[in-house]
């Protein structure tokens, strides 16, 4: 039986050179910090001290690293698996990178009359401890057929994409929708708990019905039960999406779910969620909504009307800004001008603004905000309106399409400018 060495012990790492010990493969691991080696020398492993030692004693190469940077550290680094490479070795790389890394890593083995394989991989964690990993590969189909045991070994499916760097690019397709399909269902979750629902009886639902999802299916229980121990990093989650985003520009592709899922990610990594589990970005939404998703729910205040939202808590405020008015004209095309307005308060579910100038219900204004705010101009339409005895127009306003992380730059300069 052929030796492996598997470079990379990590959150998915670690299990899948278990499973191939417990299918009795010869493995030689290493892996940066020492100490993750440990439990893997009780199953019969070996430990290198470099990658170029690990490589030396091996027919077939696995690595399951971090990032671009980390990979390609590996292999060009001192005492970097080049060091050790021999004719005839096949490589596996199971990272998830840009396929950029893995053709300019396919190119560089070629050299050595060494095969590169791109073999990312799904399932997370669990699918890692159980050796149901799916294979993404690109390659030489030759190589991937040489080396199927080793791929069955780890996981329970292998998908031939196509030439040097088809895996990658499948990868970072797949994990777009894998962060696209985290945040729809941490969104309905945080829908049903502010409407004071049950979110447990909620994710019965959507695990029954059409809402349903893989991400649902691991996901839904560890947010209610508020377990972030991590299975895929949120950290990682950013990585890919980052990626995936880079993928998408070279393509000239819009991809706006992309997009959006990627901005909601880096606010949960700039709240220190890097290391838990992605599903701990629910955080950012209950920061929002000043309620905690699965905790105990609590009955509706009203009907959601207008009267309803007016009870909120408000942050009083003496806020000056400017609204631009745009007006449709018979001709096709806008006319406009720009007022002087108060924002005076805040509620979680709009704002308030005053002015002498008279506006219509249903209207949409473009609210300019001083300098120092350093924020774009938001959309706001108003819903409701109040004039009182001094000649001055209450506008409640509700924000139109505003980006998360406006939001938190616009709650940011309020609570700046209420203290």
């Amino acid at each position: 039986m052929k030796t492996v060495a598997f470079i990379g012990l990590g959150t998915m790492g670690k299990p899948m050179a278990a499973n191939l010990l417990k299918k009795h493969y010869p493995v030689i691991v290493y892996n940066r910090t020492a100490d993750k080696a440990v439990d893997l020398l009780d199953l019969g492993a070996k430990v290198a001290v470099t990658p170029s030692d690990a490589v030396k004693q091996a027919d077939i190469v696995i690595t399951m690293l971090s990032t671009d940077a980390v990979v390609l550290d590996t292999f060009y680094g001192e005492e970097g698996i080049l060091q050790g490479l021999r004719s005839g070795q096949i490589v596996i790389d199971c990272s998830t990178v840009s396929p950029e890394t893995s053709r300019k890593l396919y190119k560089e083995l070629l050299s050595h009359d060494v095969d590169f394989i791109d073999a990312p991989v799904t399932g997370s964690k669990p699918a890692a401890e159980d050796g149901t990993l799916v294979f993404m590969l690109g390659g030489n189909e030759e190589a991937i057929e040489e080396v199927r045991g080793v791929f069955e070994a780890m996981g329970r499916k292998l998908v031939f994409m196509g030439p040097s760097g088809s895996g990658s690019h499948a990868k970072l397709a797949h994990n777009t929708m894998v962060g696209i399909n985290a945040l729809g269902l941490v969104e309905g979750l945080s829908m049903v708990t502010k409407a004071g629902l049950n979110a447990a009886d909620f994710l019965d639902i959507v695990l029954a019905g059409g809402a349903n999802s893989r991400q649902a299916e691991l996901k839904g229980s560890k947010i209610i039960n508020r377990d972030f121990s991590n299975q895929f990093s949120l950290q990682l989650m950013l990585k890919d999406l980052l990626l995936a985003g880079n993928v998408a520009n070279g393509y000239q592709l819009p991809s706006p779910m992309l997009r959006a899922a990627t901005s909601i990610f880096q606010m949960g990594l700039a709240k220190g969620l890097g290391d838990e589990d992605l599903c701990s970005v629910v955080q950012c939404y209950e920061d929002w909504m000043s309620e905690q998703v699965g905790g105990k729910p609590e009955q509706p205040a009203g009907n959601g009307s207008g009267q309803d939202r007016r009870r909120s808590t408000r942050i009083q405020l003496n806020i000056k800004l400017h609204l631009s008015v745009y007006q449709w004209e018979q001709e096709g095309s806008f006319s406009g001008q720009t007022l002087d307005a108060t924002l005076v308060d805040l509620s979680e579910s709009g704002i308030q603004i005053v002015s002498s100038f008279p506006l219509a219900q249903d209207m949409f204004v473009v609210i300019h905000f001083q300098p120092e705010a350093g924020l774009p101009p938001v959309t706001a339409r108003i819903i409701r309106i109040e004039h009182d005895d001094n000649g001055l127009f209450r506008y409640g306003c509700m924000l139109s399409g505003l980006p998360p992380y406006v939001r938190v730059k616009l709650e940011e300069y309020i609570r700046m400018k209420s203290e």
